[in-house]
């Protein structure tokens, strides 16, 4: 048995806090050929990850929000926002499935915001993902101030 348990978090979120990319992930699935992929993820506000979608073949994404929050945010395939949800479990919103083919991402709301991913394997990290033309590159310029859009246009925003 694999307990997922408060300690089991606080390392997790330690390592993410203190990680250049303010994330880390903890994997539960035994490899990449694994057709089920699971994990914690890890997240502080300021980590970026850059709108894609798991296409060649289509895959499914699910996001369990175990605490913190966390916007999860679907695009167009022209990058206007399609919908979104904030998971906060105090709050009742504790999870959400992407549909396959469909661009997301998620932004971190609070320090020490940790997420159950899973999601339909293999993983080649060759194929895995297509990243969203109109979005920055992950540690580019420009990935602060995309963030702080989708945040206002959605209106939310993450307290100081």
């Amino acid at each position: 048995m694999v307990r997922i348990d408060k300690s089991m978090l606080d390392e997790l979120c330690a390592k993410a806090e203190s990680s250049a990319r303010l994330r880390m992930n903890y994997n539960f699935h035994d490899g990449d050929s694994d057709i089920l992929q699971r994990m914690l993820n890890a997240m502080e506000p300021g980590t970026y990850i850059r709108p894609h979608l798991h296409k060649d073949p289509d895959k499914r994404e699910a996001f369990i929000c175990l605490r913190g929050r966390f916007m999860v945010v679907e695009y167009n395939d022209d990058g206007t926002i399609h919908d979104f949800i904030i998971l906060d479990p105090q709050e009742g919103n504790f999870a959400c499935e992407i549909a396959a083919g469909r661009y997301h991402n998620m932004i971190a709301l609070c320090s020490g915001s940790v997420a159950y991913e899973l999601k339909d394997g293999p993983y080649d990290p060759a194929t895995d993902k297509k990243f969203a033309p109109w979005a920055p590159e992950e540690g580019s310029p420009g990935t602060s101030q995309f963030i702080a859009r989708i945040l206002n246009q959605t209106g939310n925003a993450i307290p100081d």
